[in-house]
Formats: C-alpha cells, structure tokens, sequence
C-alpha cells in the first residue's frame, strides 16, 4: 500500500474532534437545501464548520449489538455526508488558504482524501508514479492539491506557534485536545515521510502545458449519478472550474520555493532552488494579473534568498544593503558593514531591528573569545546610537556601557560618524536639535575635560550649538568643577591643558571606590596620603569588609600607606570573589601578595590561603559545572592546606570548609580515607567529618557487616543534633530542665553542618548525608508516616538515649536538604520521593503527589517507558491512593489500585461506590484495564440506573485488547499503554 493511501485510509478512520450539532444538518440532508445555504450573506453555520461537522458524521464509529465498537459503516447516507462536504470545499473554489486556516490537519487531511477518491485516483498507486500530462484533468488537479496541501503543511510545522492560554484543567476536553494532537502528529509523520516525492510531483507539475481544471458543485452531482451516464463529460477538458496553466505554476512555484527555503536551514545549497522558484513565482504573478499569493510575505522570501544566495551576475552595486551587511559579516570586513550603517544614517533605509541584530550577532563572537571584534563592536554600537539620536530615540544601555572608559580614539569616530550622519543643508530642525542634544549629553557625562573640550572644539558642535547654549554648558561644567577656568571660545588642541588639573580628597576618595586596578589604587592612595596624613584611608568605604581575624594583623601595620593598601587590596578583592569577578579578584590579591611578601611571612601565607579559595571558586563555576576535573595542582595545593602546621597564621574556617568539600566533590575519596594524617582528624573537624563520609562512600557496596565507618558518622551526626540539658532551680524552689537548641557536645554546631553540606554537589555523597537526616527522623517514636530514602538500611535503627535528640531541628534539616539537594539535580527520582514523604506525612497530599508524579516522569521519559519498580514501590502506590482518597478523587483511587502487585479490589470497589467524587469520573474507564473492576462498574452504574454511564463501562470492557483470552503479552501491553495515559493525564492535572 502506498504511503498516500495508508494516509488516506488513517485519517477515514478517526473521528474529527469536534462536538455534534445535527439539527440543521439533518435538514440540509434530507432537504438538499445546501446550494441555497451558501448563498446566504452569512451563513449560520458558515462553509467550513459544514465541512467538519459532515465528516464528522460520516466517521462516526458504530456499536454492534454485542456493544463493539465497529469502523463507520459505507452506507448511501454517509457516502452523501462525504460528497456534501467536498461540495462546500468546491464552493470555496478549493481555496488552501481559506481551508487551512479553518480546518484542522485531520479534517483537511480527511477532505482532500476524499476528493482523491471521487477523482479517481487509482488506490494503492503512488503519485510520483503517476503521469501527470495523461490523467483527466480534475483528477491531476487533484493530485496536485493533495501534495501541495502536504509540503504546506510540513513547512507550517516547522513554525513556532504561540501556545493558546489554557483554562481550567477538564480531562474530557484533555483528553480529546491530545487525540487530536496525536492524530495530527501521526499524519504529519507519514507527510514528511513522502515529502520528497510530492516535491517530484510538483516539479512535473511545472512542465505540464495544458490547463487543468477543479471540482465545482455541478460535477460532484455529476459523479454522485450513475457512472456510465457522466463518464464522458467529467473527463473531458472543459468539466469543472478552469485553472490556467500560468497560475497553477504561479502556486506550484511558490510552494516549491517555501517547501525548498524550510529544507535550506540543514542543507543550505537548497537555497539557491529556492531562489529560482520564488523570483519564478514574481514574474508568474505579473503574468496572471490576479493576486493568488501573499506578496508581502514572497518579498520577504525573496529578499532573504538574495541575503543567503546572491545571483552570481550580481555586482556590489546592485545588491540590497542587506546582502551587502551579510557578505561583509561571512567575509569579515566589518569596516564595509560600518561604512554601510554610516551611509545608511542619511538614507535610514535599513530598519534599527536589523542593525541591532547585526550588534547582537557581533557582541557573541566578541564574547566567544574574539578580542579584536571590541572595537568593531563599539563602532556599530555608535553607528546604531547616532541612527537613535536622529530619530528621536534614548541612548541605548549598550552604548553607556562601551563608553564606560572613553578615549581619544572612540571621541574621534563618534565625532567622524555624527558629521557624516548629518547633512547640515537638508536636515531638519528637529534632527540638528536631537544631534546638538546628545553632543551636549556627551560632554556633560565626561569627566576628562581634554574629551570635552575635543567635543566642544569640533566643527559641528560650533554649528548646531548657539553662543548661549555653549555658555550655559560651560556653566554647568564649572559648577561641577568649581577650580578649573573654562575658556568660552573652543580651544584649537587639548594638548595645551595643564594635564594636572586641581583635584580635591573627595574626587580621589570616589576614584579610589570605584576603581579595581591595583596600579591604580596604589597611586590614588599615594596622591592622598601625599595631601593629608591625618585620615585612615582604609575607612572611606564601609562595603570594605576584611573578616576579623585578618583585620587584626593587617591593622597592625605601621606604615599607614601599606596598612591602607592592604587592607583595601583584600577587602576588593573579597567583594569580587563574592560577586563571582574573580579575574579582578586575582589581580588584586596577586598584587596584595606581591607587597605582604616584602615584610610579613604570617600575612603572605594568608593571601596564599586565600587565592587557593579563588581558584577553587574560579574552577567551580567555569570548568568544574561542565564536570571537568581540577588540575593535579590544585588537588596539591588543597592537600597541602589541609596538612599546613604552621603556628600563629589566622585561619577562615570557610577555607578549610571549601577544602574538604572539594576533595568529597571531586572523588578524592583515596586521599580522605587513607592519606589524611592523623593530627588533622583530631585539630580539623571538616576533615574528620569528610573522612567519614569517604570512607562511607567506599564501603557502600560492601556487606552491612563491614559498614563500621557508616556507624561512626551515624554516632557523630546524632551529638551533633543533640541538645544539651542544664538544671535551673526556679523561685518556687523546684527544678526545671533547660534545653539548648545548638549543643556543644558535636565535632560542630547542627548550623555549621548544614553550611558545609550546602557546599556539597556530589550525588552519591549528598544522598547518604540525606538518608542519614531521614533514617534519624524516622526513629522518633511519635513518628507515623515513615519517609523513604535510599541506602536507608544502612544506618542503625535505634538510639540509646532519644530525648537527647532536638528532633524538631532534625525535621527542619531535612526538609532543607532535601531543598538544597533539589536545586542541584531536580531530576533525582530518589530525592523527589522523599520531598513527596515530607508532603504526605505533614497533610499536603496536593503537593506530594505532585512529587510523586515527578518522580516516575522523570525516569520513564514522561511516562512513555514504564516506571521502574523500585521508584513505584507498592508502599509509593499505596500513599498515592491515600492522597487521592483524601482529595475525594475516588475514580483516581480505583485505578491506582490496579498499579499494586496484588490488585486491592476491596478499596477500588469502596472508592467506586463513593458518590461525591471530585475527578473527572468516566472519562477516566478508558484508564482501567482490569475488567473486574470495569464489571463492578457496569454493575454499580445499572444498580443506580446511570445508564450513560454504564454504557461508557461496557465500551471499555468490549475493547477486544482486554479479552482475557489474548496472550499475556498483549494483556500486558494493554495495561502499559492504560498506566502510560493516566499517569500523564495525572501529571497534566497536578504539575
């Protein structure tokens, strides 16, 4: 069977999801009032919901008297329903404008098989086999219609479409949206699977020289008569409504050419076919004289395939600019795109859309690393910006930020660029007041008067600024810098400025804030220190934070310049490191080292400390989040922190955190367990705590007899987690019993803990932290809901002393673990179950089932493979069931009933009985597989005299798939295919 008749034949058998309306069309049927209908101004219903409702009846399945449901059947009425509806298509001149904006792909797809069928196309031939030039003339335009319809429907897929804001969650209108979306999936599939050969056809569409003519009204009543009577007159050239040969090229043309441009983004020598096809399609057009194609949207086509394939006879002169900007770009001759943006500020012929997409594509390779692309970018940016300016637009962010640091150069070209974008004759007054504007803006943002005063001598400033405006500019200059004499008329060269101008402590104070240069920072300090001794410079700024236990020796300094220095070279860099800028990080604590190195051991192995933290920072967040291991000489140097013994160096304890959280990060598990020596375990409780958690890790897989260390970490996580008790005798002279929330007994305060695992991102490591915090939870004795997790049974399953335990802490802890640990991976099945106990065991079934969901979607790719056993454990299923029960979604309860390893028909049948459900009730039996229960139903639903209702249960169990005589397999199969729906119908209720 041929691909188009396998179609033809999928889409005769599904059902249009549209709702019945049949009392208007049963007397449009029986009365044959449909010519007088579309005659109307307006037709209520209008032609194309006609078409869908026809089909609709026609491909209405029917039920046998055994209940079973049965293909439509092909009997006169529905034969009649067919040609109706192909009629009203006929009406509409067989428009696929009009129709593919009206129609669905199934009905289209319905309709245009249907039209294959009554022209006679032999069933089970391919097209591309057919000879075009020999067929009757309706039936080679019906080919035709079909295919073009195909290759048009496969490049309007390609589109992104705006999803349609859904309303309230309804599983009938759900489930029918998804019938269809499936449908049009499959069809689309078997289209793009015979695309190429309705391309052929197409292409031999062209060479036909004859007109072909289309279906009208009349000749469908012809061939709905006796066959033998018609024959001659519906195959003869002059049936039908005329299409003349330039105009079906014209379509054929333009279809070709959109099918081709889709295909040129994997394959772009397609493009130039494209190209022929549409300026083909241009000179078709002015030949008909009938406006039959969007014309707006064919220039659009045709000017992107002048852009991506130009004509080979072309010369620069004769390309659009957009051409011109697109070769310079793929040639790299930026400065002919600069040349063209320039000219194009007197023309504005090219729109700032464009332009901006020109900066942005510049700006990405910059940031790819192409350093000498800066100054291109700058140039472009400026270009854009005097457009802007002449249009009456704001100074873009982009420009602010590339003028951030102006020099000689960028003053020039911005200057060159404002002369050569106005042509002070012709320009308007409102265009020179918008240029003199900015020019102004300009000089008022700059803070080098040697800039200003190159703006304020050039030609066109004099020109477009009045003697008063240069006046009053020079005003505001002053009252900004109150000590330098500003002369009005423009001084000839900047060259003849003093070049140190009178600045006051404030300015250099503000400089010395802003600045991260060290050079710089160090010459600011000595031009102040050279003004004044009096003041501590270290003090300017209160955001300069250097931790405490540094400020100390850094303070201590006499020399006040180097105290100075010192203290705000680390505190910057500090502030970069926590703003992750951790380039200007290490130039500042690069240079901070250069100078403590000169007089202080004790202060140069802290900035060593704390460049070692940077690289662990830096490594972190560029290569490390791509999972790129750390080179072997950071992993030394972090071993070489942790086994520093030198005495009186100030330690951060964030330090030795970051440290051993890198080594557990990155599998250094050897070094943890083996290496460590053994005065570390003793003084550093990190790395004790690190060296438990390694050596757990390693044992994992050993036998439980062999899990002592998991044991020794059980011990040492429960005192830190205990609280301390104090006796306090109180007035009436009994005694009371004290708890302390954060207890001293621990390695390490519970807060401590916590900020160190939140510095952990290796999941095995994190999931035994995890399991530890639940198995603790669990083994309160008030507990009534267990949460799982796993490696649970790893952990022992008592504790001698239980109201040591500050369990309420312990309940916090977990739920911020299992938050963290979320952030981290968000499709960790096993961390999404325990978040889902959480929920469950506080009474937020809602959301625990949320969780639940997202855990088996997140490991059966949505629900289309099954979920693992070990994700649905029966006790998963059964807390499911619970939280469905509680939301009194009693219909959802019988289902989930089935998902057990053992069927709980006592449930499901009591859920079943519950009359006030709030699920969407039969719509979901298609879901149910288990024709026990669909039986208690049939028979619940006859007990209450729900006939409808009844019925919908006796169409599920007649579903031959579920006969208890099939094979297993296809039992199986059958029950599969049920779960994989209902539990993505679930997900779309609860997500």
């Amino acid at each position: 069977m041929s691909a188009e008749a396998a179609d033809r034949e999928a889409a005769t058998s599904s059902r249009p999801c549209t709702p019945p309306q049949t009392c208007w069309f049963e007397f449009l049927l029986e009365e044959s009032l449909l010519e007088k209908h579309l005659r109307k101004p307006c037709p209520d219903p209008a032609p194309v919901q006609l078409i869908v409702q026809f089909l609709e009846q026609a491909s209405k399945p029917s039920v046998n008297e055994q209940n079973q449901v049965q293909p439509p059947p092909d009997n006169k009425r529905n034969r009649i329903l067919k040609l109706l509806a192909l009629k009203v298509a006929a009406h509409l001149k067989w428009d696929l404008d009009i129709l593919e904006k009206s129609l669905s792909v199934p009905v289209l797809n319905m309709l245009l098989n249907e039209l294959l069928c009554i022209s006679k196309v032999p069933p089970g031939t391919k097209h591309v086999d057919m000879d075009l030039a020999s067929l009757p003339p309706t039936t080679a335009m019906a080919v035709l219609l079909y295919n073009r319809w195909a290759i048009r429907t496969i490049v309007q897929s390609s589109f992104p479409v705006k999803q349609a804001k859904p309303g309230p969650p309804q599983l009938s209108v759900m489930n029918q949206m998804q019938q269809e979306k499936e449908l049009t999936e499959n069809i689309l599939k078997v289209l793009k699977e015979q695309a190429a050969d309705s391309i052929l056809v197409l292409e031999a569409a062209l060479k036909l020289n004859k007109d072909l003519y289309v279906h009208t009204m009349r000749t469908l009543d012809l061939l709905a008569m006796e066959p033998g009577m018609v024959n001659g007159e519906t195959e003869s050239s002059t049936a039908g409504l005329k299409i003349k040969t330039e105009e079906m090229q014209c379509q054929v043309c333009y279809d070709l050419g959109a099918a081709y441009f889709q295909q040129g983004s994997t394959n772009a020598a397609v493009y130039e076919n494209a190209r022929e096809k549409f300026f083909r399609t241009k000179e078709l057009i002015a030949e008909v004289n009938t406006v039959i194609i969007d014309e707006k949207r064919l220039a659009g086509y045709c000017q992107a395939c002048d852009v991506l394939v130009p004509s080979s006879d072309s010369t620069s002169l004769q390309l659009t600019p957009y051409s011109q900007v697109h070769i310079c770009l793929r040639s790299g001759n930026y400065q002919e795109v600069i040349q063209i943006f320039t000219e194009d500020n007197l023309t504005f012929s090219l729109p700032i859309q464009f332009r901006q997409s020109v900066l942005r594509e510049l700006f990405q390779k910059a940031q790819q690393g192409n350093e000498a692309l800066d100054e291109i970018c700058f140039k472009v940016c400026a270009c854009n910006t005097v457009r802007d300016i002449l249009e009456g637009r704001t100074i873009s962010v982009q420009f602010n930020q590339l003028f951030l640091r102006p020099n000689k150069e960028k003053i020039d070209f911005l200057l060159e660029i404002c002369s050569r974008s106005v042509n002070l004759e012709k320009a308007s007054d409102s265009l020179k007041g918008n240029m003199a504007a900015f020019l102004k803006n300009v000089c008022l943002g700059l803070e080098d008067l040697q800039y200003v005063f190159m703006i304020s001598s050039h030609e066109l400033f004099i020109t477009l600024l009045k003697d008063e405006e240069r006046k009053l500019l020079v005003d505001q200059l002053r009252k900004r810098s109150p000590r330098v004499n500003l002369c009005i008329k423009p001084v000839t060269s900047f060259y003849d400025i003093p070049a140190s101008a009178s600045v006051n402590i404030g300015q250099l104070e503000h400089q010395l804030i802003l600045s991260v240069d060290p050079r710089r920072i160090r010459q600011i300090l000595i031009e102040l220190h050279g003004m004044t001794s009096e003041r501590q410079f270290w003090t300017v700024s209160n955001k300069w934070e250097v931790p405490s236990v540094y400020s100390g020796v850094i303070l201590g300094i006499k020399d006040n310049l180097t105290r100075d220095l010192v203290y705000i070279l680390m505190a910057k860099g500090l502030h970069c490191s926590t703003v992750k800028d951790f380039p200007h990080a290490k130039q500042l604590f690069a240079a901070c080292l250069e100078l403590v190195t000169e007089f202080s051991p004790k202060l140069r192995q802290v900035m060593l400390n704390e460049m070692l933290l940077l690289d662990i920072h830096t490594h972190e967040a560029g290569m490390g989040q791509s999972g790129e291991r750390p080179p072997s000489d950071l992993i030394s140097r972090v071993r070489g922190y942790l086994e520093m013994r030198l005495p009186d160096i100030p330690l951060r304890q964030v330090v030795a955190e970051e440290c051993v959280a890198f080594m557990l990060n990155w599998r250094e598990n050897e070094y943890l367990t083996l290496q460590v020596p053994a005065f570390l375990l003793q003084s550093n409780p990190y790395v004790k705590l690190g060296q438990l958690l390694a050596a757990t890790c390693k044992e994992l897989p050993g036998p439980k007899e062999s899990r002592r260390t998991a044991k020794d970490l059980w011990e040492v996580v429960v005192q830190i987690c205990s609280v301390s008790s104090q006796h306090k005798r109180g007035n009436d002279g009994r005694v009371s019993l004290i708890k302390q929330r954060e207890s001293t007994l621990g390695i390490m305060y519970r807060s401590e803990l916590l900020s160190f695992i939140k510095k952990l991102r290796e999941p095995l490591v994190l999931t035994i932290i995890l399991s530890l915090f639940v198995k603790l939870h669990n083994v309160r004795e008030d507990i009534v809901n267990d949460i799982t997790a796993e490696h649970i049974s790893i952990w022992p399953s008592s504790i001698p002393n239980l109201q040591s335990v500050d369990f309420e802490a312990v309940a916090i802890t977990v739920k911020e673990l299992v938050r963290y640990t979320l952030s981290i991976n968000p499709n960790n099945h096993s961390w999404l179950i325990i978040q889902a106990d959480i929920y469950f065991a506080t009474n937020q079934y809602s959301a625990a089932l949320h969780y639940y969901l997202q855990a088996g979607a997140v490991c059966s790719d949505f629900f289309n493979k099954a979920v693992p056993p070990d994700v649905y454990t029966d006790q998963v299923i059964k807390r499911m069931i619970k939280c469905c029960s509680l939301l009194n979604c009693h219909t959802q309860v019988a289902i989930l009933c089935q998902f057990l390893r053992e069927i709980d028909y006592k449930t499901a049948f009591k859920s079943l009985q519950e009359q006030n459900s709030h699920d969407a009730m039969d719509s979901y039996y298609d879901y149910i597989w288990d024709v026990t229960i669909l039986e208690y139903l049939t028979y619940l639903h006859h007990k209450r005299g729900e006939t409808d209702k009844r019925q919908i249960a006796i169409k599920a169990i007649g579903q031959t798939e579920l006969n208890a005589s099939n094979p297993e397999e296809v039992l199986q199969l059958a029950a599969q295919r049920r779960k994989k729906k209902f539990l993505q119908a679930m997900a779309k209720l609860y997500f």
